[in-house]
């Protein structure tokens, strides 16, 4: 395969997986800024978004104060920074469009036909839409394309590559939430298992498509350890990063060449570690400290894959 070619599908993953995370984070943040709650508590969650995605400098840029609204703008439909949903499902479409002889007749019309539904979707928002149904709709649309992919494409080097991007972006993503999140839920004026506090670690589940599947392990009340080791090392959990790294080293493998033998053998260790590492362990360790680690590696990982395999000019 070109090397052009799996960039562009490459990229193309990593943007429509980008999209759904910030569609969910989203969500959780805005349904949260609607109970009652004091102004710094509503900050505080946009706040962490922000940090999240590295995107603070670039919003004070714009805004002078931090507010849902401005928020929703900024993440939704600002297409002058490329970390927006409307700048993600841009850049899945150009990226789709320049390698569609790669892809099925329909992946290519599912993901344009996403792109023409969500310009139209921008004019209804803007005039008071229904905030959280697009949210839903990102998701959807999101889960379409990965199933249409998954449904109509050979199992060859472009299939290979497309999954490799949206297992490493997925892997970067639930670092992220875990990180920021778990240190705003700690316990503060109310103790582990009041309702604000099964709340709020209920919204955190719910932003990784996990609070059923943490009630069919667990089967009992959320508690922040638990909630970590669900979405370290379960790789059984889709989302988890034990999960996500697993896949990306079958999918490495699968297009393994002469110049990424290194690459393979990195992903190889932080699979071993994931897949025989203890929950105490990291906890003893520091867990910001892990996720900030594992968060290099990944970014790593992402730089090594282009520089074995592709020629990109995205930026991650």
């Amino acid at each position: 395969m070109l090397s052009s070619t799996a960039d562009k599908l490459f990229w193309m993953a990593r943007y429509a997986e980008r999209a759904e995370n910030l569609a969910r984070m989203l969500d959780v943040n805005y349904r949260m800024s609607l109970f009652p709650q004091g102004p710094q508590s509503v900050n505080q969650g946009w706040n962490a978004l922000l940090a999240i995605s590295d995107l603070m400098g670039e919003y004070q840029s714009r805004y002078a104060e931090i507010t849902p609204e401005k928020a929703l703008a900024f993440f939704a439909f600002d297409g002058s920074h490329p970390s927006s949903i409307m700048s993600c499902w841009r850049a899945v479409r150009e990226n789709a469009r320049a390698v569609r002889g790669a892809l099925t007749a329909e992946t290519w019309e599912t993901i344009n036909s996403t792109w023409l539904e969500l310009r139209t979707i921008e004019a209804n928002l803007t005039a008071g839409g229904d905030v959280g149904g697009f949210f839903e709709w990102v998701k959807y649309r999101s889960h379409l394309v990965r199933g249409v992919l998954r449904s109509t494409m050979l199992r060859d080097e472009a299939f290979h590559f497309t999954w490799l991007g949206t297992y490493l972006e997925r892997a970067d993503n639930t670092a992220r939430i875990l990180d920021v999140k778990y240190h705003m839920l700690l316990p503060g004026g109310e103790g582990v298992g009041g309702a604000a506090d099964y709340y709020q670690w209920s919204a955190l589940l719910n932003s990784v498509a996990a609070f059923e599947i943490y009630r069919k392990v667990y089967r009992d009340v959320i508690t922040p350890r638990r909630v970590a080791e669900l979405l370290i090392l379960r790789e059984d959990m889709p989302r988890s990063l034990g999960h996500c790294i697993r896949q990306s080293y079958f999918h490495l493998q699968q297009i393994r060449n002469h110049h990424s033998a290194e690459t393979e053998r990195r992903v190889g260790v932080l699979d071993a570690e994931l897949h025989f590492g203890r929950i105490e362990d990291i906890f003893e360790s520091g867990l910001h400290e892990y996720l900030m680690n594992f968060i290099e590696r990944v970014y790593e990982l992402g730089e090594r894959v282009s520089k074995d395999f592709l020629v990109s000019s995205e930026v991650a």
